[in-house]
């Protein structure tokens, strides 16, 4: 999500490169917004997918790099007939030459920050800043000169608030590495201080934590303490929705924090947003590993933030 940045700086050191961007995706599609590849003469560097419509890209790549360096193209492929695929989808691309004397803004890219991309005739001017972006729409009008391309560096990382470092914490935090989120993981044990990655926060710290979760945030708690648990949960409910509040935990054990929220006075509402037991249905080990891959995997059914968004010239 981030290596395009890494990739872009080495390339322009060497010779000329030119860029492919996935500015938007309707249906079925192989990559999101967001999603970079480098093209050199003879070299190719991460993957839009697709097969039919990546050679394309490179075949489109490679002409542009023969005019001026700073040309554009944006070009919108059905994946259909056109390209002989079956997925069905829509996907709008941007091909750019890179003019390797404009990218003074690469030093100041860092992840969550802001990229804006502003569309001339004789190039694309870009700067980083911290501010909002939003969907952009694969049917809408194309960008055009004077258009204003803006996403978030590194794409949507959906913050995941773990609380809890037992055997099943660990194995989500050892299989979260590589997925689009972001990980703040908390335990109130000092025994677990030496894993990488742990907070360890006083009780009360732990539910100030959980009222100050952004509202798109996965909370997930599986303490070793049951009364840990329900506090976590019973301030997880009593605060503005979360994209996703996740329990540990047995049908029982669902039953019994249910009946215990009610006589709290949790509205049904709030209660109804409570996942428990965590992780796909129908995937029924107990294994940590399990359940950490059983869990993330219903993470990453959340809808997802496209952090690329187009402001009309």
């Amino acid at each position: 999500m981030m290596g395009w940045l890494d990739d872009l700086a080495r390339l322009a050191a060497l010779g000329p490169v030119a860029m492919v961007s996935v500015l938007a995706t309707e249906g079925s599609a192989p990559r999101g917004a967001g999603t970079r590849m480098l093209v050199t003469a003879d070299g190719l560097f991460g993957t839009i997918g697709g097969g039919a419509l990546e050679f394309r890209a490179v075949e489109q790549a490679r002409a542009v790099m023969g005019h001026a360096p700073g040309t554009w193209r944006v070009q919108d492929y059905p994946l259909g007939p056109l390209l002989g695929q079956c997925c069905g989808g829509r996907v709008r691309l941007m091909v750019e030459h890179i003019d390797r004397e404009a990218l003074g803004w690469l030093s100041e890219a860092t992840e969550g920050r802001v990229l804006v991309s502003v569309l001339r005739a004789g190039g694309i001017e870009r700067r980083v800043s911290d501010g909002p972006a939003t969907p952009l729409c694969a049917r809408g009008d194309k960008p055009r000169e004077g258009s204003r391309l803006v996403e978030v560096i590194g794409g949507f990382r959906r913050p995941l608030y773990l609380f809890g470092a037992g055997h099943v914490g660990q194995a989500i935090a050892r299989h979260a590495g590589g997925l689009p989120v972001r990980l703040a993981w908390f335990d109130t044990r000092p025994v677990f201080a030496d894993i990488a990655g742990v907070t360890i926060v006083p009780e009360a710290v732990g539910e100030q934590c959980v009222a100050e979760a952004p509202d798109e945030a996965a909370l997930v708690i599986l303490t070793h303490d049951h009364g840990l648990d329900y506090r976590l949960t019973q301030a997880a409910l009593r605060r503005s929705p979360l994209a996703f509040t996740g329990l540990i935990g047995s049908q029982t054990k669902r039953a019994r924090f249910h009946s215990r929220l009610e006589r709290d006075g949790v509205s049904a509402e709030a209660r109804g947003r409570l996942t428990c037991p965590i992780g796909l249905p129908g995937v029924t080990g107990k294994e940590p590993d399990v359940i950490a891959v059983a869990l993330l995997a219903q993470l990453l059914q959340l809808p997802q933030v496209t952090a690329v968004q187009a402001v009309a010239a």
